[in-house]
């Protein structure tokens, strides 16, 4: 695809311990900040800019990470990803990953924001090693309308593709269109106005951390629902329906936290920007 409105190419690799860029590129309205180290555990983190604002009809992006053997990195936003209206073309998003031998990538933007008729469409592909580690989430939320009635944006299209060893093991494709759908009936929102999703692979990923996971997470309240189902390969995902942001990161925060200390001794830091 030509024209991209955005691109971002991100190499990282380790050196004696922690993790430093190898190439780092960018043009247009795609950028990130300095790298931050937020522990001595030598991992980086970088935060995704958006300098425009948010995406517009017709905008292209796209992103290339690729994480060398041993590297760690945490890859999030400096805040929401907002679709704005797309009258004539939609918005489009694509991401090439890929993690070398004993990597980690936490990556974890904020959460997804469509105002009214707003068309957007995302494609994540991740090609890791069997003993590479990728943890991502996302949150959709119920979007943005000048009357503040939800579901108003036309359509939202996120499909993410995970390779371990060229062999694809998770196919994830979610499509929301509230002009067609009954989007808040069963199989679609059932009531909610907010979904998140976690996609978890890792060797360390076996059945005994599915069964604390589902020990720690009440599936069925008023406030909220759960599903956890384990891969083909090592690891799990994740759908969560709720009725605010906060309470979907709180649980996410609370999974990410019982990875990073028991699979690689740390504490994960808080990437919130508010």
């Amino acid at each position: 695809m030509k024209n991209w409105t955005g691109v971002l190419h991100l190499n990282v690799e380790e050196r004696k311990g922690k993790t430093v860029a190898k190439n780092v590129y960018f043009q247009g309205a795609l950028k990130v900040m300095r790298p931050v180290y937020h522990d001595d555990s030598g991992q980086v983190c970088y935060y995704l800019l958006n300098p425009g604002g948010g995406y517009l009809d017709g905008d292209r992006y796209q992103m290339k990470v690729q994480l060398g053997e041993q590297a760690k990195l945490t890859l999030t936003t400096q805040g929401a990803t907002k679709i704005y209206k797309t009258p004539k073309n939609f918005a489009y998003q694509e991401s090439e990953i890929i993690l070398k031998e004993g990597s980690f990538l936490e990556y974890i933007p904020d959460p997804l924001i469509a105002y009214e008729n707003a068309h957007y469409k995302q494609k994540n592909v991740i090609r890791m090693d069997k003993t590479a580690t990728f943890l991502y989430s996302d949150i959709i939320t119920p979007g943005w309308s000048p009357e503040g009635e939800h579901f108003r944006y036309r359509s939202i299209q996120l499909l993410n593709e995970i390779y371990v060893d060229d062999e694809l093991v998770v196919f994830d494709h979610l499509q929301l269109k509230p002009s067609v759908q009954n989007i808040q009936g069963l199989g679609f929102m059932e009531g909610f106005t907010h979904l998140g999703s976690m996609i978890v692979v890792g060797s360390q990923a076996d059945h005994s951390l599915l069964d604390r996971l589902y020990s720690t997470i009440e599936m069925n309240t008023q406030d909220f629902k759960v599903g956890l189902s384990a891969l083909p390969v090592p690891g799990f995902t994740i759908r969560m329906f709720a009725h605010s942001t906060q309470l979907i990161e709180r649980l996410f925060a609370n999974i990410h936290q019982t990875i990073s200390q028991e699979w690689f001794q740390t504490k994960p830091c808080f990437l919130r920007k508010y």
